[in-house]
């Protein structure tokens, strides 16, 4: 009885609020509080207030929840575990042997260079007695000379 009450009170307040908004010259805004303002009482004609008040004061309904929120952690721990492995034996036995009959032969597996392919050429190793610093200070030396510095 009392959620009855309340949601006719809400309604009629958001009907207010529409006629205001409507006052203002702000029309689509005022329908759509209008539509959000007829929805609670809606509810009530409905009956769903009604059903969603005894429910929620039931304790078969709520146990009723509790199993919902146990089977969906099953599905979500089943889903889990499948991603982990790979998915469902059906798809990894069609895994296994589309991977067996797109295997590369084992003289296939080197890599091919070509006739005319050497390998790179290293670079020359440096004179042992030039220090790290002096490199260094001989490449900065280099740009300020190039820019007239």
């Amino acid at each position: 009885m009392i959620a009855e009450t309340v949601c006719s009170a809400v309604s009629a307040a958001g009907l207010g609020i529409a006629a205001v908004t409507a006052y203002r010259r702000r029309f689509l805004t005022a329908v759509r509080v209008a539509a959000y303002a007829l929805v609670p009482i809606g509810l009530v004609m409905t009956g769903v207030v009604e059903w969603l008040a005894d429910t929620a004061f039931s304790p078969v309904a709520w146990a009723g929840f509790a199993v919902l929120g146990v089977a969906w952690a099953l599905f979500m721990i089943t889903r889990t575990v499948e991603r982990r492995r790979g998915g469902t034996r059906k798809e990894r036995k069609q895994a296994r042997a589309a991977a067996q009959r797109d295997a590369v032969a084992p003289d296939a597996s080197a890599p091919s260079l070509g006739a005319g392919a050497a390998p790179a050429a290293k670079p020359a190793p440096k004179p042992a007695n030039a220090s790290r610093g002096e490199d260094d200070f001989s490449d900065i030396e280099a740009i300020l000379k190039k820019h007239g510095i």
